[in-house]
């Protein structure tokens, strides 16, 4: 287990920007490659999104090489073709239905740290685990969505905030996912696909509903 610290060396740091600033764009420069280990550091710091009892419910496959992009393309729509051809990588977000199987270890830790008592700790374990231990297939499936959902939406900002930008895809053969990736399609279920690169293109500046229209205040 492992602490997420902000990476110190964003290119944006203005909040106003990176939010809404955020566009999707779905043609980027092929020729620029994005290193391994900053798509890893932006998927650790996606990570530090909330989630249902700290489960942590998500599983991420990067398809960045040749052999990885050509298994992307094999599941998606014929219209997301341009971004997989000239993304510097894109990122499946899948949510882990069995997450609560490996629950003790990130607070075991976070009692060995002195973060939590023991007695706090087996309480989140009489409380929380027992609920997950026999909970529906539904039920998790939800839970485990709703989670890769909420790290899903910060891997775009964070994505902005290194100086790339994103495109979320759901025209995928949602079916075939994790199979394809060598996972095991009981356990992981598809969320979303996010393509990051370097835009090749001015996006569209789409308009959004008022937000009155949307609110209801009781």
């Amino acid at each position: 287990m492992v602490e997420t610290v902000l990476n110190n060396a964003l290119v944006n740091n203005d909040f106003k920007d990176v939010m809404f600033g955020r566009r999707s764009v779905r043609r980027f420069d092929a020729t620029m490659t994005i290193p391994a280990s900053e798509l890893q550091a932006m998927i650790k710091e996606a990570t530090s999104a909330p989630s249902a009892c700290n489960l942590q419910s998500w599983h991420f496959v990067v398809a960045a090489s040749a052999a990885g992009k050509a298994k992307a393309k094999s599941v998606l729509m014929p219209f997301n073709y341009p971004q997989i051809d000239s993304c510097s990588a894109m990122i499946f977000v899948l949510g882990d239905t069995k997450s609560h199987e490996v629950y003790r270890d990130v607070w075991n830790k976070a009692c060995d740290e002195g973060k939590i008592t023991p007695e706090k700790r087996d309480e989140i374990f009489k409380t929380f685990l027992p609920m997950y231990e026999s909970a529906s297939k539904e039920f998790l499936i939800e839970d485990a969505t709703i989670d890769s959902s909420m790290a899903a939406m910060q891997l775009l900002l964070i994505a902005r905030a290194h100086g790339y930008e994103a495109n979320p895809i759901a025209g995928y053969a949602a079916d075939k996912v994790a199979a394809t990736f060598d996972l095991d399609p009981d356990r992981f279920v598809p969320v979303v696909a996010i393509a990051i690169g370097k835009a090749a293109e001015t996006p569209i500046a789409s308009n959004r509903y008022a937000a009155e229209s949307l609110t209801d205040f009781i």
